[in-house]
C-alpha cells in the first residue's frame, strides 16, 4: 500500500482541488502529469512540485477534447492495471435551488463511473470522491448572482480546504491493487 512511485494523471491540476492533490501526491512520492488548460498556470505547478523534490510534467489538457482524454483506458487495459479517480460532488445526493444542472452533471458523474467500474475489467479499479463544500474558486464560476452570492457566503462560513479532498483521494489510490474503494463523501462536518 503505497503511492510512492505510481504514475498519477490529474485533471484540472492547477488550482483548488485539483492542485492540493498534485502537492500531497508529490510529497507521497508519485510521478505526476498534470493537465489543465492554463498552460501559464500548469508549468508553473509543475515547477514548484518538481524544485521541491517531487516528479511533475505539465501536459495542457482540454477535457471537453476527446483526443486529449483518449490515452488512460487503452493504456490501463494493455497493463492489465490501473485506477480512475473521478469527482463528483454531494449536489448529487442533495439538490438546492439553482444548482440543478450542476447536480445533473454530478448525478452523471457517479453514474458513469460506476459503468465503467463494472465494464472495465476485474484489474481495473474506480473510485467516486464525492466532496461538500470546499474553500475553491468554483463560486466565482456561477454566473447567476443569487446563486454565486449564495455559495460565497455558504463557502467563506463553512468551507473545507483542498487538503481535505485530496487526503480522501490519497487514500483511495493508497489501497491494494485488489481493493477498489467505490466511493467516498467528504464534507465539512458543518454542511447540512
Amino acid at each position: 500500500m503505497t503511492i510512492d512511485g505510481k504514475v498519477v494523471a490529474i485533471t484540472v491540476a492547477s488550482s483548488g482541488i485539483g492542485e492540493a492533490t498534485a502537492s500531497l501526491l508529490a510529497e507521497r512520492g508519485a510521478k505526476l502529469v498534470l493537465g489543465a488548460c492554463n498552460p501559464d498556470t500548469l508549468n508553473a505547478l509543475a515547477e514548484r512540485l518538481s524544485t521541491a523534490g517531487g516528479a511533475a510534467v505539465a501536459r495542457p489538457t482540454d477535457v471537453s477534447s476527446r483526443g486529449d482524454l483518449m490515452a488512460a483506458l487503452p493504456v490501463f487495459r494493455r497493463q492489465r492495471s490501473g485506477h480512475f479517480v473521478n469527482l463528483a460532488s454531494t449536489a448529487a445526493f442533495r439538490i438546492t435551488p439553482g444548482q440543478s444542472v450542476y447536480a445533473g452533471t454530478k448525478m452523471a458523474v457517479r453514474a458513469i463511473s460506476e459503468g465503467l467500474r463494472q465494464e472495465a475489467g476485474d484489474n481495473l479499479r474506480v473510485t467516486i470522491i464525492s466532496p461538500g463544500m470546499t474553500s475553491t474558486n468554483f463560486a466565482e464560476s456561477v454566473t447567476d448572482p443569487a446563486v454565486r452570492a449564495d455559495l460565497q457566503q455558504r463557502r467563506d462560513a463553512i468551507a473545507m480546504p483542498p487538503a481535505a479532498v485530496a487526503r480522501a483521494i490519497a487514500f483511495a489510490i493508497d489501497q491494494p491493487a485488489d481493493v477498489d474503494i467505490g466511493e467516498v463523501v467528504v464534507r465539512p462536518t458543518a454542511q447540512a
